[in-house]
């Protein structure tokens, strides 16, 4: 039950902002293995990622418009395969570019909240064996003791993995996770492993690989780049963030959402103990009957990807990271994919009311990040899915603030008042 026995106050501050990540919103990342996954002619992905909104080069007068609009935050990631191009050879001039971009977040007011991997990893490390290969966590641990050294003083907040769980969630809507003894029959895995001069069941990229392997290398990576960050000097609260979706059970669906909640929630909500902080990123509610996932109640608002419009999902999965992690929760993500910006209003709206909801029952949230910046290149679903506060002419490369964006910051330069709670 929600206390109203005190009124709903954002703690002083309490972080606000959008977030991208850098494969979707810079631009020319071809030395990454998604634009590789992108590119081969048995893809899954709608389109490839191109120029995306060539962020990389625009980043000036984009941190400028986020501060003009009222935000406190920036949520950014790093490119490891800009940053490490081949294994053990790092770019200087990669750095000292992320550099630049930090010390413009400085330059407007914007705290950086700093993704050391979102999704995308070098080919190199994806030809070695990607994320079920016992050597990933020390090669990802030598990556964030570099970019630490570098970078470090200048850093917010750090997130090491963005959503490790995504692909056991994405199993349970029929996307990802096959097995090795099955990848070969998989036109995609075994086009990849041929071009990698590997066998298919090999092919592990982090986004589409649920294995057990996957989870226990996902952790080790966590933990060992959580302790180069900190041996490197990382004086900054260090976490992961995870894709937790509000788990409900439709009729006789209970066994089921058990299962799915322990499994793509639970147990890495319990792995976060320890850490300074959880990253929660929702976008709505699944819920499961008997025989698996339910499609959206007849007559309910949808998305543009056919998926329940229910804002009041975060407020669900707060609560439960906050009980289950024990450690404070930042929310990281949080947005609607709709091409009509009054919904997207009223969605963070109604998702803020939740936060406002956990913060007077004392639940410990340090920050709102909204997902996303700018209407970007949304991974297998390419650009047609609209995300953004900030609209894009990828023709011009024009950015347009929607109204969406102009009511966040309100809410963001009265800390929640503008809510009128």
């Amino acid at each position: 039950m929600t206390s109203n026995s005190t009124p709903a106050t954002f703690p002083a501050g309490f972080l606000w902002g959008a977030a991208t990540a850098s494969h979707q919103v810079e631009g020319g990342n071809s030395n990454n293995d998604v634009w590789f996954l992108e590119h081969l002619p048995e893809t899954i992905f709608a389109e490839p990622s191109g120029d995306a909104v060539d962020h990389y080069h625009r980043y000036r007068e984009d941190i400028a418009l986020l501060a003009s609009l009222g935000l406190t935050t920036y949520r950014l990631s790093l490119e490891w395969s800009r940053i490490e191009p081949a294994e053990g050879e790092f770019s200087l001039a990669a750095l000292e570019h992320y550099r630049r971009v930090l010390l413009t977040c400085h330059e407007h007011g914007l705290t950086p909240v700093v993704t050391y991997h979102h999704f995308t990893s070098p080919r190199w490390l994806l030809a070695a064996g990607g994320w079920e290969d016992e050597r990933t966590p020390a090669r990802f641990a030598r990556y964030c003791e570099r970019v630490t050294r570098h970078l470090g003083d200048l850093v917010g907040a750090a997130c090491t993995l963005n959503e490790p769980n995504l692909p056991d969630l994405l199993v349970t809507m029929g996307i990802g996770g096959q097995p090795r003894e099955l990848r070969a029959k998989f036109p995609m895995w075994a086009a990849a492993a041929d071009a990698l001069g590997i066998e298919a069941e090999r092919v592990a990229p982090f986004q589409f690989t649920a294995s057990d392997e996957a989870f226990d290398v996902k952790l080790a990576a966590h933990r060992a780049g959580t302790e180069a960050i900190r041996s490197a000097g990382g004086r900054f609260p260090v976490g992961w963030t995870l894709a937790n979706t509000d788990v409900q059970a439709g009729p006789g669906g209970e066994e089921v959402a058990d299962r799915v909640r322990r499994h793509v929630n639970e147990r890495f909500l319990e792995a976060s103990r320890g850490d300074d902080f959880v990253g929660v990123q929702t976008y709505g509610r699944h819920v499961f009957g008997p025989d698996g996932l339910l499609p959206a109640p007849e007559g309910a608002p949808v998305n543009q990807l056919g998926e329940e419009i229910y804002p009041e999902a975060l407020e669900a999965t707060v609560r439960q990271a906050a009980a289950v992690a024990q450690v404070p929760v930042l929310v990281t993500e949080n947005g609607l994919a709709t091409a009509d910006d009054t919904q997207r209003v009223d969605y963070l709206e109604r998702a803020l009311r939740g936060v406002a909801a956990c913060l007077r029952d004392g639940v410990d949230v340090r920050g709102y990040i909204a997902w996303t910046a700018f209407d970007n290149f949304e991974w297998i679903f390419g650009y047609r899915p609209t995300f953004g506060l900030i609209a894009v002419d990828r023709e011009t490369q024009q950015r347009t603030p929607k109204p969406s964006a102009h009511r966040l910051g309100e809410i963001a330069r009265t800390n929640g008042a503008a809510l009128g709670l």
